[in-house]
Formats: structure tokens, sequence, C-alpha cells
């Protein structure tokens, strides 16, 4: 069994998923650490209070933002089985990052940092896809 780690603020949910994704299936030893230095490494010009972007996350991790709003879970599971950022939010905007690992009946598991579990995606808080980092 996996432990899956939490995000160390309400501000690193990118840079978590940044460190799970270069290191899973885990473990993720100084994760905290490991979390907040990149957070600083990848947003050198953008200001660190608003999160991380999703370009920041695809230099990261050496993928392309895809812009996904109103479009379903078609790029997202396409991109399975690597893992997959994928930015969620309110219907004006972006507001956190979680980790497509899998999928169930069509719908994508996601790593969730602010929960530090894998959940399925329909469960967070934020019901709008915006973008997948494939």
């Amino acid at each position: 069994m996996t432990d899956w780690p939490r995000q160390p603020d309400d501000r690193t949910c990118g840079p978590a998923v940044i460190v799970v994704a270069q290191g899973y299936p885990g473990p993720w030893p100084d994760f905290r650490d490991r979390v907040l230095a990149t957070h600083r490494r990848v947003n050198r010009l953008w200001p660190r209070v608003l999160g991380t972007t999703p370009w920041a996350v695809a230099h990261a991790l050496g993928g392309r933002v895809r812009w996904i709003r109103g479009r379903g879970w078609t790029e997202v599971l396409g991109a399975l089985p690597h893992p997959t950022p994928v930015f969620l939010g309110t219907r004006w905007l972006p507001r956190h990052v979680v980790l497509a690992l899998d999928e169930h009946d069509g719908v994508p598991v996601v790593y969730d940092p602010a929960r530090g579990a894998v959940v399925p995606i329909t469960s967070s808080r934020w019901k709008v896809a915006w973008v997948a980092v494939v």
C-alpha cells in the first residue's frame, strides 16, 4: 500500500503533483522540502502566492498544456497510464491541481494532494476541469 503525501500548504498542489509524478509510484522521501524547493524553482516569474501555472507544470514534467474545459475526460484518459496533471476549479478559474493515475468506468482516478489520497476526480470540491498536462 502506498502512503500518499499531503501538500505542505494551500498553495503547493502543483509542486506536490510534480514531485509525485516524478517519483511515481513512490516513496517520496523529504516530500515537504522537495515540494517547497520545486515551488520556488518552477515559479521564478510567477508569484508563488497564486499557485503554479499549467505551463510551469508542463515544463517541469516535459508535457504540453491541453485546454479541456467542457470536453470531458477524453484528453486525460488518452494520456493514461502516464501520470497526468489536471487543473480543476470553479466555472471562472482553475484553483487546484490533481494527478490522474488511472480510470474507473471512464472517470479518472487521481492523487489529490490536498487530501493525501487517491480518489475519483468527481469527488473533488472543484467541479470544472480546465487544463490537462499531457
